[in-house]
């Protein structure tokens, strides 16, 4: 045989390509051609292929070589190609049999000595193969217990160009990764808890509440009075992801190479905190290939923006399409990347440069200082922000309270209850919490009673509501309602939710 073909698989934003490895070994000049429109990294596996075939204890002998990566309209990326072109060969020159790679999927890179390397985008990939109703998947053994997370497929772990050689000869066995070990492999703990921070009652219910509806919330106080300490234990008061969560967000670190080996799949809700430096890019993701951004690392946890005016305004105002669909669309030539980033916002800021703002005693700033510096935050952003909290001064009396404060556990058993509220009302319908309400779903479900009704008409009228903040305080108590237990909102619940959108009026008077 001198034409063989070996199947691969290549990630194109979230998206896996199958690609088709060809290989054609005949007798004329030694060459060794690859075609297929393939990037630099790509075309560089001719030589690593050829030293690895060698320093495998295998025959290379001169012959020319052409290798196809196919489909040719599609620009191939990585170095993941590397060990179904060494198959391929091995097929052509007649040491293989093409029934030992029949439905089975191969990646990895190889080193020279023919050692397989770790390659990024194998769960996806995987889970891709499987429905595709492709029996096996020949993978780095490094990313094994990675592919072993798909159910259904058998995952095949190697360790060099050699043992996939004798395996696929039937020299040797290797057992498939197992599905349910990796399964089972537990949640990491948190060494955080709410119990740590003293007082902030007011701040610690605008998180529960948050957390209970998938809520964005803006945390505004001065220096060291633990806005950060909060949100940094936020993920400890959200639900146990699902399995199905679980999953999503695991295959985004997978195509970003971000997977712990010993432990791939990630049950703990993600928690990204975004220095004020980083660029659009780094945070809703892009670049010449589009990779994820921290939006999407974000998905299904928090994200979370300190120091929020040192961020420029231009990087803040590309979260606005995001935080409204939960998803990010990428368009370049060749083609569109849509990212999932269906996060909860939490951002943190000082009043004004100095922190102090408004205790003109301790204040150093003048006024045009505090102007430019919550000037720096536009309207439309801060309309997307559901709930709006001052973090005052913490006092010297609750910092020497020890063991009165509610644990995160605690708290979480509350918002747990608003959660599963929320899941019997919107079963079916792909809505997750209160904060995906659209404009139809607000009005059937955020019904307000005649004293509620009037309340909220005074709210809209005098604090110059937008028709989006209008729909965001009605979704705020409807959360409210939830923790409650209330089936109807109630003037209390409205109340409460219109407190959190007069912070934004206190400070920027818009």
């Amino acid at each position: 045989m001198s034409f063989s073909t070996v199947l691969s698989a290549s990630m194109f934003g979230l998206k896996v390509e199958f690609i088709h490895v060809e290989a054609d070994v005949s007798n004329g000049l030694p060459a060794f051609q690859m075609v297929g429109y393939l990037s630099s990294e790509v075309k560089e596996a001719a030589e690593r292929v050829r030293t690895a075939i060698r320093n495998s204890g295998l025959d290379f002998p001169a012959k020319k070589t052409v290798i196809n990566l196919a489909p040719a309209t599609m620009k191939k990326r990585g170095a993941a190609f590397d060990l179904p072109i060494a198959v391929s060969i091995l097929l052509s020159l007649g040491r293989l049999d093409s029934e030992a790679v029949r439905s089975m999927l191969i990646l990895g890179e190889l080193s020279l000595d023919g050692k397989v390397r770790k390659v990024p985008g194998i769960l996806p990939i995987v889970a891709e193969a499987r429905a595709a109703g492709i029996h096996a998947c020949m993978v780095p053994r490094v990313n094994a217990a990675e592919g072993a997370l798909v159910e259904g497929i058998d995952v095949i772990g190697v360790e060099s160009l050699e043992e996939a050689y004798r395996y696929l000869s039937g020299k040797v066995q290797i057992t498939p990764e197992p599905y349910p070990a990796v399964k089972q492999q537990g949640k990491a703990a948190h060494s955080l808890d709410y119990g740590d921070i003293c007082g902030q009652a007011a701040v610690k219910r605008a998180a529960e509440v948050a957390v209970a509806g998938g809520h964005n919330l803006l945390l505004i106080g001065p220096p060291g009075s633990g806005k950060s300490m909060t949100a940094q234990r936020i993920p400890t008061i959200f639900p146990d992801m699902t399995l199905e969560e679980s999953m999503e967000v695991t295959k985004i670190y997978s195509i970003l190479g971000m997977l712990d080996s010993e432990r791939p799949l990630i049950q703990n809700r993600p928690f990204r905190s975004v220095h004020h430096t980083s660029t659009k890019t780094a945070l809703v993701g892009g670049g010449k290939v589009p990779v994820p951004g921290e939006i999407s690392l974000a998905h299904g946890g928090v994200l979370f923006l300190d120091e929020l005016p040192e961020f420029q305004k231009n990087v803040l105002e590309v979260l606005r399409q995001p935080l409204e669909d939960h998803q990010v669309r990428i368009t370049r030539s060749q083609g569109s990347y849509l990212f999932p980033a269906n996060f909860t916002l939490v951002a943190a800021m000082n009043p004004c440069p100095c922190g102090c703002y408004p205790d003109m005693n301790r204040c150093t700033c003048t006024p045009g200082q505090i102007q430019h510096y919550l000037g720096k935050l536009s309207q439309p952003f801060l309309d997307r922000m559901d709930i709006c909290v001052e973090a005052p001064r913490v006092e010297y009396e609750s910092l020497r309270t020890k063991g009165q404060e509610e644990t995160s556990a605690q708290v979480r058993e509350r918002v747990c209850r608003a959660r599963e509220v929320q899941n019997r009302r919107y079963r079916g319908t792909g809505i997750l919490t209160n904060a995906m309400l659209g404009v139809r779903e607000t009005n059937q479900w955020c019904v307000l009673g005649e004293a509620e009704e009037t309340l909220m008409k005074q709210a809209f009228s005098r604090l110059g509501l937008t028709a989006r903040t209008y729909h965001k305080i009605l979704k705020v108590a409807r959360t409210i309602a939830d923790l409650d237990g209330e089936e109807q909102i109630r003037e209390k619940h409205l109340k409460e939710a219109v407190g959190y959108r007069t912070l934004d009026k206190k400070y920027w008077g818009r």
